[in-house]
């Protein structure tokens, strides 16, 4: 049997099992899931949760799976990939040198701490610093295509 045949017939079990799971949940209703929640009954939401996980899961081992033998098997894409992998940790070690941390109080009483607020402040400067050079690279190559002209 061929790979795609098996994945194939694993997605439709999935698929019919999903189903199954939320003719569960619409056939007992809003009200009655709502109040076994309340008492803390979770018994006709979680096989669906638990499902969803199990496809989350499978989905990120299969294309981590299949990712790396490709980056393996061709040793110039495995060199590109540790470029692009190193090129993102200096900037994400950009972003870290240039946050801050400050202690911060959140809305349901809690304390954010300052390590929490600096690596906040890393994802949001990363985020721009990738955003500009996206830009700038879209931005270069549109002008190097007129030029060329």
């Amino acid at each position: 049997m061929k790979l795609q045949t098996i994945i194939k017939i694993i997605c439709a079990v999935l698929g019919v099992v999903g189903i199954i799971f939320l003719f569960m949940i619409v056939g007992a209703g809003d009200e009655t899931i709502k109040m076994a929640a309340a008492e803390g009954d979770y018994s006709r939401v979680s096989p669906m949760v638990e499902l969803a996980k199990i496809v989350l899961i499978a989905t990120l081992a299969i294309t981590l799976l299949f990712s790396l033998r490709t980056l393996f098997s061709d040793q110039k894409k495995l060199k590109k990939a540790l470029i692009s992998i190193g090129l993102f940790g200096v900037v994400v070690l950009i972003g870290f040198l240039m946050s801050e941390g400050v202690e911060t109080p959140l809305k349901d009483g809690e304390v954010l701490s300052a390590t929490g607020s600096r690596w906040v402040e890393t994802g949001l400067r990363v985020f721009y610093l990738l955003a500009i050079a996206a830009i700038v690279s879209m931005a270069w190559s549109g002008a190097r295509r007129i030029f060329k002209r």
